[in-house]
C-alpha cells in the first residue's frame, strides 16, 4: 500500500476532523508537507498512515492541534524555522540519526539551543524565473520598472518577501531576538510590495507559493522567486522563462526537515525512517524535482541536463553560497509571522496605509515574544 491509498487527512479536510477517524495500526503514523514542489518523493515512504498531507501553513495548524491533545506521530515534517516553536512536542535526534552525511551549514540550522530537533531534507533558496532576458537585478529597478512580478500575497511568503526587501536596502527585522521592525526600510517594503501587486493579477493577496508557480506557468505574471523544488514543473511546463538571481541576490532560505514528536509510538520505525530519508538514495529521488538535496553526496551528483538547468544550478549555488539570510530561532516566531504577514496583506488589499504597517507588526511582536 502507498502513502498515497493511506492518507487520512490532506489540505482539503475539515480541520476539525483531523485524527478522529484514524486506524490504530502497526504503521507508522507521517504527518507531510504537501504539493508540486514536494510530493514526488513520498513513494519511498512505503507502507505509511498519512494523518495530515497539506500546505505549510495548514500542516502546522494541523500537527499543533494533534500533539497538544497528544495524537500519536511518528515523523513530521517540519522546517528549520518552525522546530523551535515546536520543542515542546520534539524528540532530540543526536543520538537517534546520523547527520553526517548531511550539509553542516543545513544540520546547524536545525538545530536549537544545541539540540538537533530535525533533520534536514531539502535546502531552500529562491531563483528569479523571468519571461524578459534581462530581468532587472535591484528591488529598486524592479518596482520602478513595469516587470509584472508575482509573489505570495498571504501565509510565510509574504512575510519573507518583505523581510528580503526590509535587508535588501540595510535593515533588519530583529536585533539578535529583539525585534526591530518600525523602522523606514520596513515601511520602504510594504509600500514596494504594494506597488508590485498594484500591477499584478488581482488575486494575488489569495496567493501562496504554489497559486505564484501556478501564475509564472499560465504566463500571467512576467516573473517570480521560486523555489528550487518549483524547477520541476516549470521544466515539464516548457515555458519560456530562464533562471536570474533573485532582486538584490539575497533570498529568505531555510531548510524543509524530519522530526520525530515526543508522541512517537515506535522510535526505531520512527528514527531508522527518518535516517533512510537523510540517505543519498532518497535525496537524489527528491532533488529530480529541483529541490537541493541536503545529502552532499546527492546534491554533488546532480548534474545539468541542459543550458537552462546549468544556469539554474550555478544562480542556486551562488545564492547558497553568498545570498541567504534567516530568521533568528524564535520559539514563538510563527506567532510574529502571522502577524506580520497578515498586517501587509492589509494593506496589499487597500485596507490599513503601507506607512502604518510596520508599527502594527513591531507592536504584535513586542506583545507576541513578552509572552514567551
Amino acid at each position: 500500500m502507498s502513502w498515497r491509498s493511506s492518507s487520512l487527512v490532506d489540505a482539503d479536510a475539515d480541520a476539525d476532523a483531523i485524527g478522529k477517524d484514524a486506524d490504530v495500526s502497526d504503521r507508522l503514523r507521517v504527518a507531510l508537507v504537501g504539493g508540486p514542489m514536494y510530493d514526488h518523493l513520498y513513494d519511498v515512504l512505503g507502507d505509511v498512515e498519512v494523518v495530515v498531507h497539506a500546505d505549510h501553513p495548514t500542516l502546522n495548524r494541523a500537527v499543533a492541534d494533534l500533539l497538544a491533545a497528544g495524537e500519536r506521530i511518528d515523523l513530521l515534517s517540519t522546517h528549520s524555522k518552525y522546530a523551535p516553536s515546536q520543542r515542546r512536542w520534539l524528540t532530540p535526534l543526536d543520538e537517534l540519526v546520523d547527520a553526517t552525511s548531511l550539509a553542516p551549514a543545513a544540520v546547524d540550522l536545525c538545530r536549537f539551543e544545541g539540540a538537533l530537533l530535525s533533520v534536514p531534507r531539502c535546502i531552500d533558496v529562491r531563483v528569479l524565473w523571468s519571461r524578459r532576458p534581462d530581468p532587472p537585478t535591484t528591488w529598486d529597478e524592479l518596482v520602478a520598472g513595469d516587470v509584472v512580478f508575482g509573489f505570495p500575497g498571504r501565509e510565510s511568503g509574504l512575510f519573507g518577501t518583505f523581510f528580503e526587501l526590509v535587508v535588501s536596502r540595510g535593515g533588519r527585522l530583529f536585533d539578535g531576538t529583539t525585534p526591530v521592525i518600525d523602522c523606514a526600510e520596513a515601511r520602504w517594503a510594504v509600500g514596494a510590495l504594494c506597488e508590485l501587486a498594484s500591477r499584478a493579477p488581482r488575486d494575488l493577496p489569495t496567493w501562496h507559493y504554489d497559486e505564484v508557480d501556478r501564475a509564472l506557468l499560465d504566463l500571467r505574471i512576467d516573473a517570480a522567486g521560486v523555489w528550487p523544488g518549483g524547477y520541476g514543473p516549470i521544466r515539464d511546463a516548457g515555458v519560456p522563462v530562464t533562471p536570474h538571481r533573485y532582486p538584490g541576490g539575497i533570498s529568505y532560505a531555510g531548510c524543509h526537515a524530519w522530526a520525530i514528536p515526543r508522541t512517537c509510538g515506535d522510535l526505531d520505525a520512527a528514527a531508522a525512517l527518518a535516517q533512510r530519508l537523510a540517505a543519498a538514495e532518497a535525496q537524489a529521488i527528491d532533488a529530480t524535482g529541483g529541490t537541493v538535496p541536503a545529502n552532499v553526496e546527492a546534491f554533488a551528483a546532480v548534474h545539468p541536463t541542459d543550458e537552462i538547468d546549468e544556469r539554474r544550478l550555478a544562480v542556486t549555488r551562488e545564492t547558497i553560497a553568498d545570498g541567504m539570510i534567516t530568521y533568528p530561532p524564535l520559539e514563538r516566531f510563527p506567532a510574529v509571522e502571522d502577524a506580520g504577514w497578515q498586517a501587509i496583506n492589509a494593506a496589499l488589499r487597500g485596507e490599513t496605509p503601507a506607512d502604518d504597517v510596520p508599527a502594527l507588526v513591531q507592536a504584535a511582536a513586542e506583545a507576541v515574544l513578552a509572552g514567551s
